[in-house]
């Protein structure tokens, strides 16, 4: 027993002495003593500090990069930044410069990709959706967002010239008339000058500009090139005008409707009802990119259309005839005349081109329910 309580004494007077020297915890209020053991808790506790906080200089690197860069984005961005994606169209990612069409869950389209969007599903005698949440898309389900269209116009955007910003819908009118540094030509242009520059040296270009000072001989080359496409718009709409003094002169309004070719793969085409000009029966066809495969999958796209007489003649009719817009459509046509002499063996004129301005003004009337136009004929009298 003895021996028992001299071992238990020794114990507990030892353990004082080896938190001391171990940890280094002295007497009450003293100072903390340098140990080895000191600066593994010293950084212990520094590096328990630094994850509770989470507040370290360092970026945690298992964050994934995409949520690193939006939160540095959403602290340094500005709202028309943030705006833009929110305001952008679904379809081509760009702010829309016109009219804003939602679906039913509202998603935004541009003017453009939506009739894009319904172009493409005629094409591929498909229903047309919204590339977002697929719901079906057309023209009476689909309606415009004027408060997104408002919104857009007050975002600023930057001039191409001068690299100031401006409200979107004040940005037109800036580059085309206020703009100092917008690109402008000499007025001497049109007798040869091919100075282009900033509108800011405009008036020292034209105190300084050599062309008036030109001889008669020098110009005249000059002056004929330019009259050349004159003359060629003067001479179509002089035909025209001939055209309007004939006898016998009929027209009417055209529907197109679209139709699908018996074959395998069908293929998208138009025709019109049976009318009646000038007392004959005529029917109109059309074929978008001359019955292409695919014409879905071209980015340029066009129209033609062939005239067709149905009813017999006992001679021979020579008709002149154009195709014009519609009158409540807003697609862009050029008059081209063309010209065909009728038969009971040639009763069908060659497929021609419906003069469109672009692959934009077609897949306007390929977004059409029908196409409607107006046709003119004019029979050359004998």
């Amino acid at each position: 027993m003895s021996s028992m309580e001299e071992r238990m004494e020794l114990g507990v007077a030892a353990a004082p002495g080896s938190s001391s020297s171990g940890l280094g915890v002295g007497p009450a209020g003293g100072a903390l003593d340098a140990g080895p053991g000191s600066a593994g808790l010293a950084g212990i506790q520094e590096e328990s500090g630094v994850r509770r906080d989470g507040s370290g200089s360092e970026a945690d690197p298992d964050a994934p990069p995409k949520k690193r860069v939006r939160q540095q984005e959403g602290e340094a961005g500005k709202l028309e930044e943030r705006l833009y994606s929110v305001l952008c169209c679904t379809v081509c990612l760009d702010l829309p410069k016109a009219s804003v069409y939602q679906c039913t869950n509202g998603h935004l389209m541009c003017a453009g990709c939506f009739i894009h969007l319904l172009a493409d599903a005629r094409l591929k005698e498909e229903q047309a959706t919204c590339p977002n949440c697929r719901c079906e898309i057309s023209k009476s389900l689909c309606c415009r967002n004027l408060a997104v269209e408002k919104a857009v116009s007050e975002l600023p955007s930057e001039c191409s010239y001068c690299l100031k910003q401006f409200p979107r819908s004040s940005l037109e009118r800036h580059q085309t008339e206020e703009c100092q540094d917008r690109v402008t030509q000499c007025k001497y242009k049109r007798i040869g000058c091919p100075w282009q520059g900033p509108f800011h040296e405009l008036s020292a270009h034209e105190a300084e500009c050599s062309h008036p000072s030109k001889t008669g001989m020098e110009l005249m080359g000059i002056l004929d090139e330019m009259d050349q496409s004159h003359r060629r718009e003067l001479q179509l709409y002089n035909s025209i005008f001939s055209l309007l003094c004939f006898e016998k002169i009929g027209f009417t309004e055209v529907q197109f409707r679209p139709y699908r070719t018996d074959d395998f793969i069908t293929r998208l085409y138009y025709e019109t009802p049976r009318f009646t000009v000038l007392n004959q029966t005529w029917v109109l066809k059309g074929r978008v990119n001359d019955s292409e495969r695919n014409p879905n999958l071209s980015c340029k796209r066009t129209l033609s259309f062939q005239l067709i007489l149905k009813s017999k003649v006992n001679s021979a009719l020579e008709c002149s005839f154009l195709l014009l817009k519609g009158p409540y459509d807003d697609v862009k046509i050029k008059p081209v005349i063309q010209h065909h002499v009728f038969s009971n063996d040639a009763n069908e004129t060659e497929y021609a081109l419906l003069p469109i301005n672009d692959s934009v003004e077609c897949n306007k009337l390929l977004a059409a329910k029908n196409i409607n136009l107006r046709l003119f004929i004019f029979q050359i009298q004998k």
